[in-house]
């Protein structure tokens, strides 16, 4: 994993975290090779990088590659005057502003881009194909966690690629609970008589389970559990949705109202004549996806409670 230098820290960091970096860059950087000559070539990571955006960029000019690498200009221009040497790279005016050139690889730079790319390729496959499926996607995972922290600015939707809504495996229930417990800790200051209280809801779900009348729906992002939702029968003719939850990278993406949704035309597929749910006043993000799917509130009541003074709701949508 590369990095580029950080010239101010807006927070303290301790030691250990930096120290644990550092070591996975050693240990990364020497997995790929890249302490030598990149891919087996006399070329480094940096050379290679150049020679990738070169590959994939309509006619770029030096500054466009420069500001995506994050490299410094004086750098930049010393490598393109050795490409310009082996004839790898053309140089054309450009038509609006002529401090700038267009650049493109020649049909030379070209046939010394495309093996490092294939092996890069393979050697892509070679990490990945010791592990399990399983495996794999716990580590991409990973990887776009890592991306997602370090470049908070990038739109969501430019990351996301496959969403997926489920039924629930194991393991998926107890996950759940530990969503709740973590989020509202971290983001309202509740204590843990509140997971306690997920967590009691969430067994009584699976021991009391009604498939005919129930279900639970788990969301994926590029195969990273992001959301549940689930909705349980309170009577003959009443259900409830119950545990809606989102992690913080799958919001802004319609996700809680897609889970909402799915939960609204099961109900209605099933015969219910009406949906309630109990929430919070200051869960105004879940409060706007109840209220634009018609949900009224019906109740509001302050109490004291995981903590916190709140004021509890309860919504009732007809069916």
């Amino acid at each position: 994993m590369t990095m580029s230098i950080i010239t101010a820290a807006p927070r303290s960091v301790d030691a250990a975290a930096v120290k644990a970096v550092r070591q996975f860059n050693r240990f990364y950087t020497a997995r790929i090779g890249a302490l030598d000559g990149y891919l087996g070539s006399d070329l480094s990571l940096t050379d290679v990088r150049v020679l990738y955006e070169l590959a994939h960029r309509d006619m770029p000019v030096a500054s466009e590659i420069g500001k995506t690498l994050g490299l410094d200009a004086g750098y930049l221009s010393r490598i393109l005057r050795r490409f310009d040497a082996a004839g790898w790279l053309t140089r054309k005016p450009h038509p609006g502003d002529a401090r700038h050139q267009l650049l493109a690889l020649t049909e030379a730079g070209h046939a010394a881009f495309a093996p490092l790319q294939q092996k890069s390729r393979d050697e892509a496959g070679a990490l990945l194909s010791p592990l399990s499926a399983a495996e794999r996607q716990q580590m991409l995972a990973a990887m776009r966690t890592v991306e997602s922290l370090l470049d908070p600015h990038k739109p969501a939707s430019t990351r996301l690629t496959t969403v997926v809504l489920r039924d629930p495996l194991p393991g998926d229930i107890g996950w759940v609970v530990q969503q709740h417990g973590e989020i509202y800790a971290r983001e309202y200051g509740w204590n843990s008589e509140f997971e306690s209280l997920v967590a009691d809801i969430a067994a009584q779900f699976m021991r009391k389970f009604q498939p005919e009348w129930e279900k639970c729906w788990v969301a994926e992002l590029d195969g990273e559990r992001v959301g549940a939702v689930f909705l349980v029968r309170k009577s003959a003719t009443t259900a409830q949705l119950r545990m809606l939850i989102l992690t913080p990278r799958a919001r802004g993406l319609g996700l809680g109202a897609k889970l909402t949704d799915e939960c609204i035309a099961f109900a209605r597929r099933k015969g219910y004549k009406k949906m309630v749910l109990w929430t919070n006043s200051c869960l105004t993000a879940a409060r706007g996806i109840y209220a634009a799917r018609g949900f009224k509130l019906t109740k509001s009541e302050p109490y004291e409670g995981f903590g916190q003074q709140l004021v509890g709701e309860t919504w009732e949508l007809k069916l």
